[in-house]
């Protein structure tokens, strides 16, 4: 089933001021703030979009990698095989790597510690790293992406669902309209650059989706 917006912008702009003395609390995938815990030990690169709130003394980030805490860095790389990251929770599909090991349980385990964190920190928002069998919150790989003829789906990863499904918001390091929404809440000069698109509505997207877009109207 197609879910025409997983980001809810109106909850974010209703997102209390922070201060230095109460900081807004945000829960992030590790990786986006420079962690090496990429499946090689490194961390995919620069997010800029979301480094830019290690500037401000009133956003406290709570970092966490799900895949490392339960599988270690380095490690093989995993996708979901069957559906989404709910339909793992739910027992329809399974996490595998690379080789076909099949990760479902630490998945899981690993789902369970994220929302923990979630909880125990009373986080207002979480950034996660779309496409991952865990973080994934908007695109994951359908299958191997390793495969000749890889596959995109709508969803989330296994983590993201299990947050997703106790209520907390999420929204993925290119979601940029909504990082520019979050920007002006935390810097009163903040200028919101209002060409910034959530990744829904990117042109890839759109045109990848197309029919399942098509379908949901």
């Amino acid at each position: 089933m197609y879910i025409a917006r997983m980001t809810d912008k109106n909850y974010i702009r209703n997102l209390r001021i922070p201060t230095k003395e109460n900081p807004i609390r945000i829960l992030v995938s590790a990786c986006l703030i420079g962690i090496k815990c990429g499946v090689d030990g490194d961390s995919y690169g620069e997010y800029p979009s979301v480094l830019m709130l290690l500037n401000y003394d009133n956003v406290k980030l709570i970092q966490f990698c799900p895949e490392d805490f339960v599988f270690g860095t380095p490690r093989e790389m995993c996708d979901i095989h069957g559906g989404n990251g709910l339909d793992v929770l739910e027992g329809r599909a399974k996490v595998l790597t690379e080789s076909g090991t099949d990760w479902t349980e630490g998945m899981i385990k690993a789902s369970e510690k994220m929302l923990e964190i979630a909880q125990e920190n009373e986080v207002e928002l979480a950034i996660m790293m779309d496409v991952s069998a865990a973080c994934g919150n908007r695109v994951i790989y359908d299958g191997n992406r390793f495969a000749e003829n890889k596959k995109y789906r709508i969803g989330m990863g296994v983590c993201g669902a299990r947050l997703h499904k106790a209520g907390f918001n999420i929204i993925s390091w290119r979601d940029y309209e909504s990082l520019e929404i979050l920007y002006s809440r935390i810097d009163p000069d903040h200028k919101i650059d209002k060409s910034a698109k959530d990744f829904d509505r990117h042109e890839w997207y759109i045109d990848y989706f197309k029919d399942e877009i098509d379908n949901d109207k």
